[in-house]
């Protein structure tokens, strides 16, 4: 019944999606956090993609990494299925939390074959969506984090790919009287590793990105754009004004992410892109 139903879902929204795309606005370069339609690309990942690329996003961020591929296809097979979609695949959230001393050489062995199927897919980015505990329990172990995510960092560069890290809420604690992303910023090697800033949780956690762009410019080279639910229907976040900060933040690229929805998962996307492309300050 389940599959059914999402069958259902992606024919109507096919035909929806097919009537908006010549609306779309093909000067903004606007990219899908793929995991905001986590059930439809595990069900059905080619015919979701292409519903994506139908209603006018640019390019696409993955969240299905495993064992050398993307949502169960070879890298190229892959990135041909979005480009076929009229995209690009830009990007991609995975990693690996930290290991021990014991198990280092295998995790650096695990980025190794990660990295070279992002290089063959083409990939111009890797962001580590999260860290593990380690991180949140004393300023020493977020400093190892901070020197292994530099040697990742280093990994990537060495491939022609730039390595990043992704924040939620519980980044903008204090930890032993650090905040723990002033204490990544600081502490990481601005050639080695560039940041995502999701906007929506930055927010959450009681900050105004507007000031990490001016205290910390050109580090922001991505970032979430994500309310609680479609972009701008909560009217709680002031987008505009973050904007003004691009410069600043040295963005390149901007994706939308939803965790929740008011709709159905491709309906809502649909609205959050249309939000962004109907806003004159978004460029």
């Amino acid at each position: 019944m389940k599959k059914s139903i999402l069958s259902i879902a992606l024919i109507i929204f096919s035909i929806i999606a097919l009537t908006s795309c010549d609306q779309a606005n093909p000067e903004k370069f606007i990219g899908l956090q793929l995991y905001s339609l986590r059930g439809e690309m595990k069900e059905r990942p080619a015919e979701t993609v292409k519903l994506v690329g139908e209603m006018g996003y640019g390019f696409v961020e993955a969240a299905g990494y495993k064992d050398g591929k993307f949502y169960g296809m070879e890298p190229l097979d892959f990135k041909q299925v979005v480009e076929e979609s009229g995209m690009v695949f830009l990007g991609s959230h995975t990693g690996q939390n930290i290991p021990d001393s014991t198990n280092w050489d295998k995790t650096m062995e695990w980025w190794d074959q990660c990295i070279a199927a992002h290089k063959e897919a083409g990939v111009e980015y890797i962001v580590k969506p999260s860290m593990g505990k380690k991180a949140y329990a004393s300023l020493e172990g977020l400093k190892d984090y901070c020197e292994y995510f530099d040697a990742v960092g280093e990994k990537c560069n060495e491939a022609g790919i730039r390595f990043g890290y992704h924040n939620h809420a519980k980044e903008f604690s204090e930890l032993e009287g650090e905040v723990i992303y002033d204490f990544m910023l600081n502490n990481t090697d601005p050639e080695k590793v560039m940041f995502q800033i999701d906007l929506y949780w930055a927010i959450e956690g009681g900050v105004d990105p507007n000031v990490y762009f001016e205290n910390f410019p050109g580090r922001f080279w991505l970032w979430h754009v994500k309310d609680e639910k479609e972009v701008g229907a909560s009217g709680n976040i002031d987008f505009e004004k973050i904007w003004t900060g691009t410069e600043k933040a040295g963005v390149k690229y901007f994706i939308v992410e939803q965790e929740e929805y008011y709709y159905l998962p491709l309906e809502s996307i649909e609205m959050s892109l249309k939000f962004l492309l109907d806003a004159d300050y978004v460029k």
